[in-house]
């Protein structure tokens, strides 16, 4: 690696700039991979049902194919369109084409991916442990928002990134290998325990198996002692979101919520700052009590 890449003032602006393009690509992943997920299943229910797969209307469609395109007008992006953040503003915010509004939410995901690549590229520095950083906050990021979209966490994503965790930490890592495996083992185990008490109790389902596999994938990189302190954030995160949304009667009291958001909120807090926040909690909740 050359040696100038050292420089925090230059190691951590090119590693924003990496990604803000991947976050390009992210809101991509986002849009299409539970599209992509839809059409599998539905190829493979009428296969089940003895019929003959219809040809899907456009083509192939997958992450690459086809060109991205407006929403509105079918309008192809070009790619002086498509660079990230600055299109969206040169734009201001409007398709060329047919003027209608640009979602918000492009240059945001490119602004958050940019902004936690550079976190990470200061918290680690330039070592293989940034390179890990850098693969998980962009898996949790992309798995966030398709949770929030629609309450799925795909396998695609969550198996990948449990064994990447374990790979990572077997290889050179946050942890050794022994705390990744029993990490990744607690972490299902604990959600699916919790997951089967409440439908015992209630006779309702709390949560998704994606769900299980998200903090079986977070205990597989930060091991089980991040746990605790991953399953107390996205609990409190949830519950303040929740209650904010609920004053503003955005969200009802009894429509569920996707729990996938908050756990890759946590778990991104607990790789940057863990040990500071598994000290602060208890202070916390001693003030709260």
């Amino acid at each position: 690696m050359p040696a100038f890449i050292d420089d925090p003032s230059i190691l951590i602006p090119l590693v924003a700039l990496l990604g803000l393009f991947i976050g390009s690509f992210l809101n991509v992943v986002i849009a299409r991979l539970p599209v992509m997920m839809e059409r599998e299943w539905q190829a493979e229910m009428t296969e089940l049902h003895g019929e003959t797969p219809a040809a899907p209307g456009g083509g192939r469609f997958n992450l690459v194919t086809p060109r991205s395109r407006c929403p509105h007008c079918e309008h192809p992006i070009s790619a002086l369109e498509n660079i990230p953040i600055i299109s969206y503003l040169f734009l201001r915010g409007r398709c060329r084409h047919c003027q209608r509004p640009i979602s918000i939410r492009y240059p945001l995901v490119e602004l958050l991916t940019a902004t936690l690549s550079a976190c990470a590229a200061w918290r680690f520095g330039a070592n293989p442990a940034a390179i890990g950083a850098l693969i998980f906050v962009w898996i949790m990021i992309a798995l966030a928002f398709i949770d929030f979209d629609t309450r799925l966490l795909p396998d695609n994503l969550t198996l990948p990134l449990l064994w990447l965790g374990l790979i990572f930490n077997l290889l050179t890592g946050y942890i050794p290998l022994e705390d990744a495996v029993i990490g990744a083992a607690a972490g299902y185990l604990f959600l699916w325990s919790v997951y089967w008490l409440f439908k015992l109790m209630t006779g309702k389902e709390g949560m998704g198996y994606g769900d299980f596999k998200l903090l079986a994938a977070i205990g597989a990189w930060l091991g089980w002692q991040a746990l605790p302190l991953t399953i107390v954030l996205a609990s409190i995160t949830g519950a303040l979101f929740g209650l904010v949304l609920i004053a503003l009667k955005r969200h009802q009291r009894n429509t569920p919520m996707p729990f996938g958001p908050f756990l890759a909120t946590a778990g991104l807090l607990a790789l940057f700052q863990g040990e500071t926040l598994a000290v602060l909690l208890p202070v916390f909740a001693v003030a709260v009590s």
